[in-house]
C-alpha cells in the first residue's frame, strides 16, 4: 500500500468512508462501523492536537535561524519578495473565493450541519491535551528562532534540528500513512449524517477555483518579475514549465530544486543568484500553497455554516505566509503547519480540520506546481535588485543560506 501515491491512497479512503456510511444507513441501519471509524478519528484527532505545537516549535524555530545565518543584502531582499508574493496570493484567494464561495455552497444545497451535531460519537474518547496552546508554541519558535539567529550556537541550533528531524518522522511514518483512515472516517460520518453529497458538490468547485487562481497569480508573478526584469514573461514563463510539470509529478518544492534552477538559469538569472534564491525560495515562498488553504478554510467555514470577513482572514494570511516557513518537505506538508492557525484564529474543530486536510491534499500537486513555478520568477526579481549591488550578491552567495 506504500507504494500507492497519497492522493490514490486518500482518494479510496474518501470512496470506502462514503460507501460504509452509505451502506450502514441504507441497508444495515445501525452505526456499529460509523462508531468504530469515529473512535479511532478521536484518537487520531486528539494525537494531531497534540502534535501540533511540537509541528511548530520544529519546523518554525530551525527555519527562522536559518533565515537569520544568512549573509548580505540579498536574503532581505528575497525573503521580503516571497513574503509579499505570498500575502498578495493570499489576498486575491480571499478576494476570489468571497465573490464566488457563497453561491457554490448555497448551489450545493446550502451549508452543511453543524459537525460537532450532526456527526456520530465514538464508542470512548481519549484525552490528549497539548503540552502548550498554539500561541504559546509559535511565541516559544519566534523565541528561540531568531535568539539562535542572533548568538549563531551551533549546538542549539543542532538540537532543534534533531527535534525537528523526529517531528518529520512522526508526520511521515504515523500522520500521513493513517490520513486516509482519518478521511474515511469523517467521509462515513458525513454520509450516515446526510451531508456528504452537498459537501462533494462544494469540493470539485473549489478545486476548479483554486487551479484556475494558481493560474492567475503565475501570470500577474511573471507580469511583474518580466517588467521589472526587462524579460518576456510568455518566454520567462514558458522556460519555467518543466519545473511546474516536475513538481505536479514530485509534490515537493524541494525535489524540483534541480529542474527549478536548470529552468530560472535559461531565463539569465545569474549563476550566484539562482544557487542562492530558488533553493530559499523552495522553504519560504508558497503563493499556491496560500491561495489553497485561504480558500478551502474559507469553503470549510460557509459549509459549517459561518460567515468569512476581510478583518477575519487577514490576519490568517499574514500568519500563514510567517508560518509557511514551516511546512514539512512531504507531500501536504503545508497544510500540516497551518493546522495550529486553522485552531487557534479560525476556530476550526476536529472534523473541520478533517475536511480541510482532505480540500488541500486532492490538489497538492498543483499548489507545489505553483510554488515552485513562483520561487522563478522571485530569482528574476532577486536578480535584478542584486545587479544594482554586486558586492552584496557576492556576500549573500557567499554566506551560509
Amino acid at each position: 500500500m506504500k507504494k500507492v501515491g497519497l492522493l490514490t491512497r486518500l482518494i479510496i479512503g474518501l470512496a470506502l468512508g462514503i460507501i460504509v456510511g452509505y451502506v450502514s444507513k441504507e441497508f444495515l441501519q445501525f452505526d456499529f462501523f460509523v462508531r468504530l471509524l469515529a473512535t479511532f478519528n478521536g484518537i487520531f484527532g486528539g494525537f494531531l492536537s497534540y502534535v501540533i505545537p511540537l509541528i511548530i516549535i520544529g519546523f518554525v524555530a530551525p527555519g527562522i535561524a536559518e533565515l537569520g545565518k544568512g549573509a548580505g543584502r540579498l536574503l532581505g531582499i528575497t525573503t521580503l519578495l516571497a513574503y509579499v508574493s505570498t500575502i498578495i496570493a493570499g489576498t486575491f484567494a480571499f478576494l476570489v473565493g468571497t465573490g464566488l464561495l457563497p453561491k457554490i455552497v448555497t448551489a450545493a444545497g446550502g451549508h452543511a450541519s453543524n459537525p460537532e451535531e450532526a456527526l456520530v460519537k465514538g464508542f470512548f474518547q481519549v484525552d490528549m491535551p497539548p503540552i502548550m496552546g498554539v500561541m504559546t508554541a509559535l511565541i516559544t519558535a519566534f523565541l528561540f528562532g531568531l535568539g539562535m539567529a542572533a548568538i549563531k550556537n551551533k549546538s542549539m541550533y543542532q538540537v532543534t534540528k534533531d527535534f525537528q528531524e523526529i517531528i518529520e518522522k512522526v508526520i511521515q511514518s504515523v500522520i500521513i500513512p493513517l490520513l486516509p483512515i482519518h478521511i474515511a472516517g469523517i467521509f462515513a460520518n458525513m454520509t450516515y449524517a446526510g451531508e456528504v453529497v452537498k459537501i462533494m458538490k462544494v469540493f470539485g468547485s473549489v478545486f476548479a477555483i483554486v487551479i484556475m487562481c494558481h493560474i492567475a497569480i503565475i501570470l500577474l508573478q511573471y507580469t511583474i518579475a518580466g517588467t521589472v526584469a526587462g524579460k518576456n514573461p510568455i518566454t520567462a514563463l514558458k522556460n519555467m514549465l518543466p519545473a511546474y510539470l516536475t513538481a505536479i509529478g514530485t509534490q515537493s518544492s524541494a525535489a524540483t530544486i534541480p529542474v527549478t534552477l536548470r529552468s530560472a538559469k535559461k531565463n539569465g538569472i545569474s549563476e550566484g543568484v539562482a544557487d542562492f534564491a530558488i533553493p530559499l525560495c523552495a522553504t519560504i515562498h508558497l503563493s499556491g500553497s496560500t491561495i489553497t488553504l485561504t480558500m478551502c478554510s474559507m469553503a470549510v467555514i460557509l459549509m459549517s455554516g459561518g460567515t468569512t470577513s476581510f478583518n477575519m482572514m487577514f490576519p490568517f494570511i499574514l500568519m500563514l505566509g510567517v508560518t509557511m516557513v514551516a511546512a514539512p518537505g512531504v507531500p501536504g506538508g503545508a497544510v500540516m503547519a497551518a493546522l495550529g492557525l486553522l485552531q487557534s484564529m479560525l476556530g476550526f474543530n476536529e472534523a473541520q480540520l478533517g475536511l480541510m486536510i482532505a480540500l488541500y491534499l486532492t490538489q497538492d500537486s498543483f499548489g507545489t506546481a505553483c510554488n515552485v513555478t513562483g520561487d522563478g520568477a522571485i530569482a528574476l526579481l532577486a536578480d535584478k535588485f542584486a545587479k544594482g549591488s554586486g558586492a552584496a550578491v557576492t556576500s549573500a552567495v557567499g554566506g551560509e543560506a
